[in-house]
């Protein structure tokens, strides 16, 4: 698990993939600081997290569409899945390069809001439970790009595929706020990645959320283990 958690590492930062998500999250992240809190002279943080959430529709499918697409373009997934390692350590290998990645740009993209603390009074708790809430997001999105990836050998149609998956929970936050009804309201809310995100806008850390973002990556990473189980005993 290590050697290939190791090789995607590797495969991120000499490939134009990983410098082109890198530079593109940094661009984007650095432009909300600016709108967000220079341009509208405020230390609250919860506008650039949510706007940057938003963005991530577009930007974590990079870093995954590649992930088992290019090995089966390739023919090198059959070395994997005959190499000494179990199909859970496979693709957790290379969930968590790719967590890593997204993780390190995330943390280097709000180092700006440090410099805010000489200016105005942060608040400590909404800027990190903010932060934890979107490394969640972005945990649960990357998993759902995993799965996709390993359905397709095109690495465009894995990237379009995660964005379109991704946009039908973002469809259902939306039509949580506009029904009616409080039985709909509370189905859709339970499977909508994007309306669980709310409390942590506030400063309050919400164990429902923590489980539910740390279930969605398990099942999706879980179904992703279900593909590769069944094509090895093909």
């Amino acid at each position: 698990m290590l050697a290939i958690y190791k090789r995607e590492l590797k495969a991120y930062m000499t490939s134009v993939i990983g410098y082109a998500f890198i530079a593109l999250f940094l661009a984007v992240s650095g432009a909300l600081f600016v709108y967000t809190t220079m341009y509208s002279m405020t230390a609250n943080s919860s506008s650039y997290f949510t706007m940057m959430m938003l963005f991530f529709v577009v930007l974590l499918p990079l870093l995954t569409m590649k992930s088992f697409s290019e090995e089966k373009k390739l023919r090198t997934e059959q070395l994997l899945m005959t190499a000494p390692i179990s199909i859970f350590g496979m693709v957790m290998a290379k969930y968590l390069a790719a967590l890593t990645v997204f993780s390190a740009s995330m943390v280097v993209a709000v180092l700006p809001f440090g410099i805010l603390y000489r200016y105005a009074a942060v608040k400590t708790a909404v800027l990190l439970g903010n932060l934890v809430a979107i490394l969640l997001v972005g945990g649960a999105i990357l998993a759902i790009g995993i799965f996709v990836s390993a359905l397709t050998e095109n690495q465009l149609t894995a990237a379009v595929g995660t964005v379109g998956l991704v946009l039908v929970f973002f469809v259902i936050s939306l039509l949580n706020t506009v029904i009616p009804v409080y039985f709909i309201r509370f189905i859709l809310s339970g499977v909508s990645i994007f309306a669980r995100y709310q409390n942590f806008t506030q400063g309050v850390f919400d164990f429902a959320a923590l489980f539910y973002y740390l279930s969605v990556a398990a099942v999706f990473l879980f179904l992703t283990m279900r593909i590769f189980d069944r094509r090895r005993y093909r």
